[in-house]
């Protein structure tokens, strides 16, 4: 996960409730992405040393368990960027070229420069992560299933390199949650600045919420909604699907205007978000940066052996 900034309601539908369960089915490295971070935010990295520290404390918070699980930083572990160095140079450049996040992320990201080698590179830094653990299974969206099946494509060509096979290709474990939209209707990103975040103050929330779009063939109360198209409607089928079909009823019925959808909306996710906010404030910085460190001995103790691995079929010194 990159730390880019808070984390928001899409981490936790996303990513972290599912990353809670594989804990009980498999061996795991949860990595706190700091350099793919940085290919976004270099302009401006001041922040994403903290950024990287609470997004810990959000996992923490929510029941990743380091005693279970290897929590660490990219960049404690230097082996992520010299086998993203082997892999880039045996990357052909149209494979990058055709991943299709990377032209709709230069398309929709504004105020930023994305055209450098290292974005357009993120994708080989994606399979370096992957293959540093030989891992036989990565937890997605189905937004990233072109860079798995490009760290996949770069796992033959590697074999076919070196006469030899070396990783397994990697498998998608797609979560089972819907895809949650963002306040405008987008993919929820913090690029896009569309995002409802866990650890902010339901003030902040409640705001939030009150600027989602909502229904646009609704003009008046009177007018009858279409909750199969509102926003604000799919957060309740998400969120509390013991209510949403009374809701989605008094939409389509003009018992229910948008200003009360969002306002009771709000109330909803102030309520289910504020156990992980209490929680959240036990992890105290310098607490998270001790478990990052040790987290990096045990990540590093196996990206060095596959590294070892890599370079010698190479015939690189180390």
């Amino acid at each position: 996960m990159r730390p880019t900034g808070e984390l928001h309601l899409g981490h936790l539908v996303g990513a972290l409730a599912n990353w809670k369960a594989l804990q009980d089915r498999y061996d795991c490295f949860f990595m706190v992405a700091d350099y793919h971070a940085l290919m976004s935010e270099y302009e401006h990295p001041e922040r994403i040393r903290e950024w990287a520290c609470g997004n810990v404390a959000d996992w923490l918070a929510f029941g990743i368990d380091p005693a279970r699980s290897v929590l660490f930083r990219q960049s404690d572990v230097p082996e992520h960027a010299e086998l993203f160095t082997i892999l880039s140079i045996i990357t052909p450049l149209g494979w990058l070229e055709r991943v299709p996040t990377y032209k709709e992320q230069l398309r929709e990201v504004k105020g930023r420069d994305l055209a450098t080698y290292g974005f357009l590179g993120y994708p080989v830094l994606q399979a370096a992560d992957i293959l540093l653990y030989k891992a036989d299974a990565v937890p997605v969206g189905e937004d990233q299933l072109p860079h798995l099946e490009l760290a996949r494509e770069i796992v033959r060509r590697l074999h076919a390199l070196v006469n030899s096979r070396m990783f397994p290709e990697p498998k998608a474990l797609l979560t089972e949650a819907p895809k949650l939209l963002g306040t405008d209707g987008r993919k929820m990103s913090k690029s896009y600045g569309n995002t409802i975040d866990l650890a902010g103050s339901p003030e902040a929330i409640r705001a939030t919420v009150q600027q989602m779009f909502t229904d646009p063939l609704r003009i008046k109360m009177t007018d009858p909604g279409h909750p199969e198209t509102c926003n604000v409607c799919a957060y309740w089928r998400m969120f509390a699907p013991e209510r949403h079909q009374r809701v989605w009823e008094e939409c389509r019925t003009s018992r229910r205007g948008c200003a009360q959808n969002k306002r009771e909306l709000g109330e909803l996710v102030v309520q289910m978000t504020e156990p992980f906010r209490a929680s959240r404030t036990r992890f105290a910085q310098a607490d998270v940066e001790r478990l990052l460190q040790e987290g990096a001995k045990r990540a590093r103790a196996v990206a060095r052996e596959t590294l070892a691995d890599v370079k010698r079929a190479f015939g690189l010194a180390g």
